[in-house]
């Protein structure tokens, strides 16, 4: 799985020199973006379900569930002429809570994610005509990621993150395209594991019509060593997500998604995986741009 998730990655960055455009400038000053607000929720519920198990339709038998799920991502970046200084907070939280007809509620969480990064990139090359124009850079990012609530079965996620390496940004399509090496210092155990790992990913947007914006993301992390071995280590995670952004009414958006996560652990042979499939309901917000200059 673990060449297969690679072989994808290669051929997907080749398949970005398909592009094409023209950049008409670089951002100077503040940027201050609320990238995605969306809130997924459905519910159901089914009264006297008991005295209905023998007919022939689902909506008098069912068991009563509701499903929500919000994700926050906002950003606050600073354009100088020779760099760029990040700021990005990501929310992300989903809960499903079944009511079956007979037996204990049960309720499970299907997304929990508090992730804070800022970081600093060095604005070295501007390349205005090559897949759309971008720019590129090295950088070097902290951030620190948690979760809202504590796992019944497990501690709570607690981990500090360093990340360095190389990126192309700020591009018309190319939203970013990065390789970087990965230190964590991991207090979600004690004692505490340092651990070294190495990641890549990109964002694309492709804007399909007026109004409908098609958006991908991809997302490989692979671990090499960590000084302290727990059995919920990870040997690598993988993420790729495709949304459909079609607006309704000014920054207003209805989007259907498909999101899969996988994981393998590094001490058993089991890989688990993670398919979402839905419609989202999002706001986005453009608080303040940065300056377009041409140089």
């Amino acid at each position: 799985m673990k060449r297969s998730i690679k072989s994808f990655l290669v051929s997907a960055s080749l398949c970005l020199f398909a592009l094409a455009g023209q950049a008409e400038g670089v951002k100077r000053g503040w940027e201050v973006d609320l990238s995605q607000l969306s809130f997924d929720f459905n519910s159901t519920e089914v009264k006297n379900a008991a005295a209905y198990q023998d007919f022939p339709e689902a909506r008098l038998n069912a068991d009563s569930q509701t499903v929500i799920r919000g994700l926050l991502n906002t950003s606050a970046d600073y354009y100088a002429k020779h760099y760029v200084w990040s700021n990005e907070l990501v929310l992300d939280y989903g809960r499903t809570k079944i009511r079956p007809v007979q037996g204990q509620t049960l309720t499970n969480e299907n997304a929990d994610q508090v992730l804070f990064t800022t970081g600093y990139t060095q604005r070295i090359w501007n390349i205005p005509d090559f897949l759309g124009g971008f720019e590129l850079g090295p950088f070097l990012n902290m951030g620190y990621e948690t979760e809202f609530t504590k796992p019944a079965d497990a501690p709570r996620k607690k981990i500090l993150r360093a990340t360095g390496g190389v990126k192309l940004f700020e591009g018309t399509y190319l939203k970013s395209l990065f390789a970087a090496v990965v230190a964590e210092r991991d207090y979600t155990y004690s004692p505490a594991s340092n651990k070294l790992a190495w990641e890549t990913g990109f964002k694309i947007e492709q804007p399909l019509r007026e109004g409908v914006t098609a958006k991908y993301e991809v997302f490989f992390r692979d671990y090499l060593d960590e000084s302290e071995k727990n059995e919920t280590d990870l040997d690598y995670e993988f993420s790729a997500d495709a949304r459909l952004e079609v607006q309704l009414y000014k920054n207003l958006y209805l989007a259907p998604f498909v999101s899969f996560y996988t994981a393998q652990a590094k001490y058993f042979g089991k890989r688990g995986e993670n398919l979402y499939i839905g419609v989202s309901l999002s706001f986005s917000h453009l608080f303040k741009a940065a300056k377009e200059v041409v140089e």
